[in-house]
Parts: structure tokens; sequence; C-alpha cells
């Protein structure tokens, strides 16, 4: 897809690929243990991929979607898990970036850009998963020019180790026109994180459920109006599905490339299996498999970037396609190691165990065909 890219881009991909090889990939079953490096995120935020999409009059890269996109495949190459809260960060930076008040940008843009600030993003609830409109965590006015939160948001990650807590919550009526965006700030009365999920993949990252009680919030923390939240975290959705999509696609990408080393390597019956054609058709529909998904992925991104009307069915059937597919190109890269494949010595059953979740993350791969066939049926 180079030929497709503007020399810009090229470099784009060239430095993201150069740090994840040199710095994630090395570190990234390590990092399973041990948890994210905080030092390594802000070596991101160095290279500009903390703001990609902020403007620049706050540190930020003023970069495309299509761009983003191009990261998150490259840096996903070398440790998926960082590279898909690097993306959650982003979309906290660009929310605050596109409806919060000048004030509020010029505070917090510079920090989250260098990622001295890091960001988490607080919408889904214990109760309320694909119905996102139906959460119940409260915000009500004192009177003293603060609001008093309560309820809880489930699989935050970052929960604990973030610095700022992008919250939705009920401010108004039942409903979407009843939600509001409050910044939440580490270490405020009330607010608190439950224990470490232990989880199947994107162990690298802590993941909790964050409560709020009688957490006290200033309303000078509140993004735009009353009942705009909800609109917000729409708006994100789009390019956070590109996200997810470009995180499994680099990951499916890496087991693709550890495969082909290993049956090159790897020898049965006195020649190495990449010489039985069974391998070789299985490598070949893997690589065929990744380019459709990548070619996918790219389209519905420029359709965002140039706002066009059918942009977001193409997000979702981006998040759709590729998410299954990278899943599916993972699993047989683990089948083409054998037993060995099993071990996490190789790897592989890292990035298997990664990439299940971005089926489920950003709407479930069921919503996506919902939205898909909803705006087929428009028509």
């Amino acid at each position: 897809m180079s030929a497709e890219l503007t020399e810009d881009q090229q470099l784009i991909v060239e430095t993201a690929r150069a740090f994840a090889q040199e710095k994630l990939r090395p570190n990234a079953a390590r990092w399973e243990e041990e948890g994210l490096d905080r030092g390594v995120l802000q070596e991101l935020a160095g290279l500009g991929f903390a703001g990609i999409y902020v403007g620049e009059e706050h540190g930020g890269s003023g970069l495309t979607r299509l761009d983003a996109a191009l990261i998150f495949e490259e840096l996903s190459r070398g440790c998926i898990s960082t590279a898909a809260f690097l993306s959650i960060h982003n979309m906290c930076s660009w929310m605050i970036d596109s409806f919060a008040s000048a004030e509020q940008r010029a505070h917090w843009l510079p920090k989250l850009t260098t990622m001295q600030t890091i960001a988490s993003y607080c919408l889904t609830e214990p109760g309320s998963g694909s119905d996102a409109a139906a959460l119940r965590t409260t915000a009500k006015p004192d009177g003293n020019s603060q609001y008093v939160v309560n309820g809880s948001k489930a699989f935050i990650s970052g929960a604990g180790f973030s610095d700022l807590y992008v919250l939705m919550c009920r401010t108004g009526d039942d409903g979407p026109k009843g939600v509001s965006t409050l910044l939440v700030e580490n270490g405020a009365k009330g607010l608190s994180f439950g224990k470490a999920e232990d989880k199947m993949g994107w162990r690298a990252q802590p993941t909790a459920i964050v409560n709020f009680e009688d957490c006290c919030v200033s309303v000078d923390n509140r993004v735009g109006p009353e009942g705009e939240g909800f609109k917000y975290a729409m708006k994100g959705l789009d390019g956070g599905r590109l996200n997810i999509a470009a995180c499994a696609l680099g990951g499916a990408q890496d087991a693709l490339d550890r495969a082909l080393q290993y049956v090159k390597e790897r020898k049965q019956f006195g020649k190495p299996i990449a010489d039985f054609q069974n391998t070789q058709f299985v490598l070949a529909d893997m690589e065929t498999e990744l380019a459709a998904a990548r070619a996918l992925l790219y389209a519905a991104a420029r359709k965002l970037d140039a706002k066009a009307p059918d942009a977001s069915k193409y997000c979702a059937m981006a998040k759709r396609f590729v998410t299954d597919t990278a899943f599916k190109v993972a699993d047989q890269a683990l089948q083409l190691h054998g037993g060995y494949g099993y071990l996490a010595d190789y790897e592989v059953e890292r990035i298997v165990r990664d990439l299940r979740v971005h089926r489920i993350l950003e709407g479930t791969n069921e919503i996506m065909r919902v939205i898909i066939s909803r705006e087929m049926l428009r028509g």
C-alpha cells in the first residue's frame, strides 16, 4: 500500500515501525507481567503520537484519521496492548480539543500531548454495554459550583494508572440528551478503583471498575454544555473503531511475520514445513486477507477524513471485517507453529489473546452489523 501513501505518511510509517521494533516488540511479553511503562508512553508522545489529531496550537500533531490508522497499525506490530492504550488516550485528547473551552484546552492539552497527564475514557457501565445511552452514573449540582458524582464505570483501561478520567455521566433525564462530560482528576475526593481485572488479553493494561461515591467535581471541569456528552461520545466512535481495527491489523501482521519465519526454519519429514503446499496455501490466504482488511481500513479512514456521508457505515464495516480477519489470521499463525504456538516463549499465543477483545470493543461486531444494515436499508 506504500504507493498510495504520501511521502509524509511513509515517514510516519517508518518512524512508528522503527519504534515498535526497537522499543515495543522486545518488551511486550515482559509488560504482561509488569504493566504499562509510563516512560515508553512519554517517548511515544515525544514522537507526536499522544495528540495525533489535536491541533498544533497546543502541541498536537494535527494529523488525519488515516495517519492515525497507520501509526496504530505499526505500533501494534510491537505491542498491541500499549498501542491500544495509546489510542484511548488519543480519543480523550481529541474530545477535549474538539469540544472543551479555550481555557480547558490551554490547561489540559499541553499535558496530554506530552503524556505528562495520561487520560482514560469512562463510558461503559456494569449494566449498560452496547446500550450506552442507558448509563446511570449521575452528576448532581451541589449549589456550590460543584457536581456530586455517584456511580460506577466498568472495563476502564488505565483505571488507577491514568491521571485524568473523561467521564460520561447523567446530569439530566433518561436517554442520550441527559448525558454530560466531566473531567475527573485522579485523587479527587470520592474517586476510587476496583481490583485489577484478571483478563484474557491486554494484560499489560490495568483494567478495573472506576467508582464515584459522592465524588466532587468542579463545574469548570464540564466539557461543553450539559446534555451534549452523548453526542461527543458518538462522534468519537468512528475514529475509535478505526483505531481498534488498525491495532488488530498490526497485531495480525506481527503474527504472520512470526509464522513466516517459523515455517522457514521448522523442519518435518526432512524439509522445512514452508515447502509443503498446505503451508503455502495457508500463508497465501493469510496474506490476501490482511491485504483486503488493510484496503478497507484505509478506505474507511479516507472517508472519515473527507466527512463522506457514508463514513460511519464504512467505519463499522472496517471495524467488523478487520477485527474478525485479524483474529482469524493470528489463530492460523498459532496453528502453523503447532504445539509451540501454544507456548508463551513464541508469543503468538499472546497476540491471539490480545486480539480477541478487538471484536468486542468500540461496539461489538454484532452491533457493527446492525449499523451497516441500518444504513443500507435507509436507501
